[in-house]
């Protein structure tokens, strides 16, 4: 498996690119199908897996959530009642504006009065006519005190009364008569104010009427001034270009007039057709520089004939005369409080004349000069932004019903106040709705108001804009209010979540007007203009969102705190926040993106994720690693609900990863999830074992219930059914699981292998207890056949598991592995599945053994009982009637274990049964040592017999099988006690010799001998030379050695003595050069066992000689003809190196043999100097 995870790079790519090796060979199994389907055992195994399907119920919720949560996010803005108020929206105190101070409170108050008082115009039906209501209305806006109302209007009243101006804006005429032969006309206008000429209100006669349709008709009247300047001054009379050969002309002039009294002054215009070519423009400048001419119809007059004479040479003329078209006679008194604009249509001069058409004029009318203190100071449209901004305030306090959708519309007190104000003000249709803009903007930053209406505002602006007419300060603020109202929505965006929520569709709605706002905005000439640097504002936007995003994200992971609390909680936070980020997702895909995109062209989604997915990524990376590592040195504190959640926290991951499909191709590569299954490689098996535990449990339940019996026609009881079809439920649950890659399905594979072989060892463990608790109060034959159905209960499931390949497609695995790692992916493949049903099975031959062990130690009694009747008889009787009660009790359980135990496990029994005698017959033995040969003899007959019995002539146990381990040691012990003392001696040194031979270097020392034979004399030679590193056995750290030579055994050479060499003090490396004889006849050397002994000890005088260590050569070696060292030249042979050794005699199984022959003096006498030297090493 390490090998795979360390694969390269481009093979892993291959298999992360490949299909779930059990998705490809399972289709999911339908969620209505029951898992007990293919196996069920009936009623019984419902009840005892009850509580585990409610563990794989939430499990498969688990498996569904994401379904789940889709139908809820989608339903989630269904919940919320659109009348519900939509929650608070809370923005940084920055974007709040400031208060008015008290002083200029009271400023701005005399500039209210000051307007109401010198209101103009016909007001419409939406104005309040009633000064006393407008002044009561200010007083409650203002907040003003009765005495200090009193006192600012009076100072109102004593002021200079305000001078009025009109603007005549003269744009088009259509349908005008034609007058030259060609069917058209050249017309122009000529305009002025008359003055005084207002006719009076209410009834008019037809002789007032018929006056007023000429400026001649008024000539007497006019001459009764004293003066025509009086009258009206020349530069009050303005003309228009001429538009040649047009009957619906297009001028778009405009004009100022001043006006003297504006309820009684009365406009005046004529449309004339112009037959010559000078300039009535011209003519009409020249006659303003003319005075002292009399009556009004002469100064028109006076113009026409000007631009005849200055046009041609026959001045006379009347065919050069210009026609008239048509007239205009437009009171002052008559025009509305916000003007005219409109068609009028054309009137003759009298009765007589023919006249048709309309001409469109803008008529206003404003005040040129105020006597008010602000005015002085402030320009208009400051002051008028105040004032609103005043009025604003408290017209939306006294909204009671959904003050949070107020749509801006003030009362009309309010309204009467604010349209004379900007009438009189001249503010133009822009500058109204910029300051509209900057009011209501800056109001709704601490008071909300409907997004519909700073929208409608923005569309307002963006229709009058004209970019000439905006300089200078109101550019700036302009700039200021675009600003501000951006970083507040801005602002509310980073909020978004929590400020305009799916479930409220009231703040969604709100939502989608805020953004079609900013959208409108970007799109604004105003925006680009005054705001050069913010033309970018979708990346604004953009970063918003991203801030909005990550706060967001840390809100929720300070509201689930994943990093407090024990281990399984924090788990359980984690998915809470995994979920709370899905569902987010979800709501940004369902509900959020299509606002944004619609609105402002930004993808949300793609924005929003790509953080989330990051976000979600880091965080989840390091607390897996955290998990993971947890969970690994602190198994015990994994729980069923932990194993649960990380399942659940993987499936919300994976939930997460799913989003991408709606991410633009380029950005759905390459995310940080997309390897995120790597982070569960060690942790998700965490879930397979609780998967394992309930599968545990509910076998343990299953172990419970059971009887113990046979089921039908089967050798196996109800409990072995339960596994396996445990077994298949699991198998089924792990079929819908969806993992990213083949090698990670190769992982999983081998986990989830590995959990059924648990379960099957944890099942058989649950038996074998069982089978232990039971077996008190049962008779020998139903405790046979209970154990019996246990081991044919864990053979069942042994089966089964065998079948793991075929049922996980263990070829498919490795086809895949080798397509995507080569032949060595496949070999670990095999390798890992294979080893684990290898070493299942050895686990379950374990605990088959410990059965079929207590069922053997049934057995036990009978059969010690059958051994001691052999052991016991006389030798009077002969072998095979020792023999037979053991081989009746035999026969007789054979049959019962035939007929209740499978093939395999008959097997097993016997081969148990068979080490059973042996040991038992063993420790039969071992009891038995010393006495007589023929004891021996009669158990190596028990034995030759069993081994038949269990052979059965090939039909039952192997031979080679049989006569391996406690066989080979019981047929050694039965030889050896039927072995002499010298026998057993001579055995001890046979074994002395062999390990002497296998000796390369040991931690005592070596001795350094040369030994030759002089066979003629029989005399063996021996040279001791020098030891080396021999054992420190003083208090100096050094040793006295010296070295005791003598020819072993000595019942083989009973007149040799022993002989030892000189001391050599304080030396861990002596030398000592000493020739040593010993007289050796040919029939004493030919024997295995003759040897020479070296003996090294540390001299103490003071107490007993320690014993350093001792080697042993073989005679052979030295003396058997053909040798060198039996030759002439055995002098220069080399010398030999023997290794020392300090072996506890008491060890070795001829010692215990020797030392229970008590009455052997031989025998005690050989232990009694092996004891000493043994004790001399212990004292040591």
């Amino acid at each position: 498996m390490t090998t795979l995870l360390d694969l390269k790079s481009s093979v892993l790519r291959q298999v992360q690119r490949s299909q779930s090796l059990r998705g490809r060979r399972e289709p999911p199994p339908s969620a209505a199908s029951s898992p007990l389907s293919a196996h069920s055992p009936g009623p019984l195994a419902h009840r005892i897996s009850e509580d585990s399907v409610e563990f794989f119920e939430r499990i498969n919720a688990i498996l569904q959530k994401e379904e789940t949560m889709l139908h809820a996010a989608q339903a989630e803005s269904q919940i919320g009642s659109s009348s519900a108020p939509p929650p608070l929206e809370h923005v940084d105190q920055a974007f709040i504006p400031d208060t008015i101070s008290r002083r200029e409170l009271d400023l701005l108050y005399e500039e209210a009065l000051y307007t109401v008082v010198n209101r103009v115009g016909v007001p419409s039906p939406d104005y309040v006519t009633s000064e006393e209501d407008l002044l009561t209305y200010l007083l409650k806006v203002f907040d003003m005190g009765q005495e200090e109302h009193d006192i600012i209007l009076q100072r109102v009243q004593e002021s200079k009364r305000a001078s009025f101006s009109m603007r005549v804006s003269v744009m088009k005429a259509k349908n005008l008569m034609a007058k030259d032969a060609n069917g058209y006309s050249d017309p122009y206008c000529m305009l002025g104010i008359l003055l005084g000429q207002s006719p009076c209100r209410g009834g008019e006669t037809e002789e007032k009427k018929e006056r007023r349709f000429s400026f001649r008709k008024r000539r007497d009247k006019l001459e009764k001034r004293s003066s025509t300047k009086e009258v009206l001054p020349a530069r009050c009379i303005q003309a228009t270009e001429v538009k040649p050969e047009t009957l619906n002309p297009v001028w778009d002039e405009h004009f100022v007039f001043d006006i003297d009294d504006v309820h009684n002054d009365l406009l005046h215009l004529d449309i004339w057709d112009h037959d010559d070519d000078v300039s009535v423009a011209e003519a009409c400048k020249k006659l303003n520089e003319i005075s002292g001419l009399r009556g009004m119809g002469r100064y028109f007059k006076q113009i026409a004939k000007s631009v005849r004479s200055n046009g041609s040479a026959s001045s006379g003329s009347e065919e050069n005369a210009d026609d008239f078209l048509g007239c205009i006679n437009l009171p002052l008194n008559e025009i509305p409080v916000a003007g005219y604009d409109k068609w009028f249509k054309l009137e003759p001069r009298s009765s007589a004349s023919k006249v048709q058409g309309e001409c469109h004029l803008i008529l206003k009318v404003f005040t040129s000069q105020r006597d008010t203190a602000l005015t002085k100071r402030d320009s208009d449209v400051s002051i008028h932004r105040k004032l609103l901004s005043q009025i604003l305030e408290y017209d939306h306090a006294c909204v009671q019903r959904e003050p949070y959708n107020w749509n801006g519309q003030v009362s009309p007190l309010a309204w009467t106040v604010l349209s004379h104000h900007a009438v009189q003000t001249d503010l133009s249709p822009l500058q109204q709705a910029i300051t509209r803009w900057q009011c209501y903007s800056s109001h709704h930053r601490s008071q909300r108001l409907c997004y519909a209406l700073l929208l409608r505002l923005l569309r307002t602006m963006d229709t009058e804009w004209d970019p000439v007419t905006v300089r200078g300060d109101l550019e700036r603020q302009l700039s200021d209010s675009f600003r501000l109202y951006t970083e507040h929505c801005l602002s509310l965006m980073k909020n978004m979540r929590q400020v305009f929520p799916t479930t409220s569709p009231a703040a969604i709605a709100r939502y989608e007007l805020m953004l079609r706002g900013i959208g409108c905005m970007q799109t604004m000439q105003a925006f680009k203009i005054v705001c050069p640097l913010r033309n970018e504002l979708h990346l604004d936007i953009t970063t918003a969102v991203k801030k909005g995003t990550a706060e967001w994200y840390e809100s929720i992971i300070a509201q689930y705190k994943p990093e407090e609390g024990p281990l399984e909680e924090q788990l359980k936070r984690r998915v809470q926040v995994a979920d709370a980020v899905c569902s987010d997702l979800q709501r940004a895909h369902a509900v959020y993106n299509q606002l944004f995109h619609s609105a402002v062209k930004v993808d949300y989604f793609s924005i929003s994720y790509r953080q989330l997915e990051k976000l979600v990524a880091d965080d989840m990376n390091v607390a897996m690693e955290r998990v993971c590592g947890t969970l690994e040195t602190e198994s015990s504190r994994l729980t069923p609900a932990m194993g649960e959640t990380i399942f659940e926290l993987f499936m919300t991951l994976k939930t997460i990863k799913g989003f991408r499909e709606f991410l633009p191709l380029k950005d759905a590569k390459l995310l940080a999830l997309m390897g995120f299954h790597n982070w569960f490689k060690t942790s998700i098996h965490k879930w397979l074992q609780i998967v394992h535990e309930k599968s545990c449990d509910r076998i343990h339940r299953a172990v419970e219930i059971d009887k113990l019996e046979p089921v039908q026609q089967a050798k196996h009881s109800s409990s072995a059914v339960e596994v396996t079809v445990c077994f298949s439920q699991v198998r089924q649950i792990w079929s819908q699981l969806a993992w990213p890659d083949s090698a990670g399905a190769f992982i999983f594979v081998t986990r989830l292998t590995d959990n059924f072989c648990s379960e099957a060892v944890s099942y058989s463990e649950m038996i074998t207890r069982k089978i232990e608790r039971n077996q008190l109060g049962r008779d020998h034959k139903s405790q046979t056949v209970q154990l019996c159905v246990a081991l044919n209960d864990m053979e069942h499931v042994r089966v089964f598991l065998g079948e793991l390949p075929r049922d996980l497609d263990w070829p498919l695995v490795e086809r895949a592995m080798e397509e995507s790692c080569g032949a060595e992916g496949k070999e670990q493949v095999y390798k890992a599945l294979h080893g684990q049903l290898y070493n299942v099975d050895l686990d379950l031959q374990r605990e088959a053994t410990r059965l079929i062990a207590v069922l053997t130690d049934k057995m036990q009694p009978e059969l010690r009982r059958c051994l001691q009747h052999i052991s016991l008889s006389p030798d009077s009787i002969n072998d095979d009637d020792a023999v037979s009660p053991l081989m009746k009790y035999l026969n007789e359980t054979l049959v019962v274990l035939k007929e209740s135990l499978v093939k395999e496990n008959l097997a097993r029994v016997l081969q148990s049964m068979w080490e059973l005698l042996l040991r038992m017959i063993l420790d039969t033995v071992a009891e038995n040592r010393g006495i007589q040969v023929e004891f021996y003899n009669r158990f190596q007959y028990t034995v030759e017999t069993l081994l038949q019995f269990f052979h059965a002539e090939g039909d039952g146990l192997a031979l080679e099988d049989m006569k391996s381990g406690d066989f080979k040691v019981l047929d050694e012990e039965l030889r050896l006690n039927k072995c002499s003392s010298s026998e057993l001696i001579e055995q001890y040194y046979l074994e002395k010799i062999s390990l002497q031979k296998t000796l390369k270097h040991t931690r005592f020392g070596r001795i350094s001998v040369k030994c030759y034979y002089d066979a003629p004399e029989q005399r063996l030679t021996v040279e001791i030379l020098h030891a080396a590193d021999i054992i420190a056995l003083d208090a100096n750290g050094l040793s006295d050695p010296f070295v005791i030579v003598e020819l072993c055994p000595h019942h083989l050479f009973p007149l040799a003595k022993s002989q030892r060499t000189q001391v050599k003090p304080k030396t861990l490396h002596p030398v000592f050069d000493e020739l040593f004889y010993f007289h050796v006849s040919p029939e004493q050397y030919r024997h295995r066992f003759a040897s020479l002994t070296f003996t090294v000890m540390d001299y103490d005088w003071l107490s007993t000689n320690d014993f350093a260590g001792e080697a042993v050569a073989p005679l052979s070696d030295f003396c058997w003809p053909g040798r060198p060292n039996a030759s002439a030249a055995g002098k220069t042979v080399q010398p030999a190196i023997l290794h020392l050794t300090r072996n506890k005699p008491s060890e070795k199984p001829v010692m215990r043999l020797l030392d229970a022959r008590i009455g052997d003096r031989e025998a005690q006498e050989f232990v009694r100097r092996l004891k000493e030297i043994e004790k001399s090493m212990e004292e040591e």
